[in-house]
């Protein structure tokens, strides 16, 4: 089974958020399809800064801030270590050509977008009603995992607005976002 993180990197404002997706292009296979940045875990690597490589080298942007880090824990006894947080979704495939499982994180990120990054083309800001139009529209426009994560996103921040404007500016809840640091 792989292990994957995924982030869902927010940008805009309340007035006009907006989410990164890009172009996946990896060798080896046929389909071109739109997709969230991240990747697999190599061993042992923390799940945050799996995630910021990721980013990185997806896109070129620096992850700033990860909503939930304020309820991060790490446990190090010595030749043992367990990081505990609260991520924004958990997916597990449960049929399909990959047996994997991952973990969605909303971030910020800043820096200059790359015009192609590692196994990656097409990286973009895209508006929220862009993206729920493709992502009901065209669903094979996506990946078959981020189609899934996308759409979990979208039912959460209709269902954050729908409770009255109770988030703030980057609709995050428990305080907004948490430095990367």
């Amino acid at each position: 089974m792989y292990v994957n993180v995924r982030a869902i990197i927010e940008g805009g404002d309340a007035a006009d958020p907006r989410i990164l997706i890009q172009t996946r292009t990896k060798p080896g296979e046929g389909r071109r399809c739109l997709e969230l940045p991240g990747g697999r875990l190599e061993e042992y690597e923390s799940m945050l800064e799996g995630l910021k490589r990721e980013v990185l080298e997806e896109t070129g942007l620096t992850v700033t801030a990860i909503e939930g880090l304020d309820d991060k824990l790490d446990t190090d006894a010595g030749e043992t270590n367990v990081e505990c947080l609260r991520p924004f979704a958990v997916y597990q495939t449960t049929k399909g050509p990959v047996d994997s499982m991952g973990v969605y994180f909303r971030c910020r990120a800043e820096g200059d977008l790359l015009q192609e990054g590692d196994d990656t083309a097409e990286i973009r800001w895209i508006g929220l009603a862009e993206l729920e139009e493709l992502a009901s529209r065209q669903p094979d426009a996506f990946c078959w995992v981020d189609r899934a994560g996308v759409l979990f996103y979208l039912a959460h921040r209709r269902q954050e607005l729908s409770a009255g404007g109770s988030v703030n500016d980057t609709g995050w809840r428990r305080g907004g976002p948490a430095n990367t640091h």
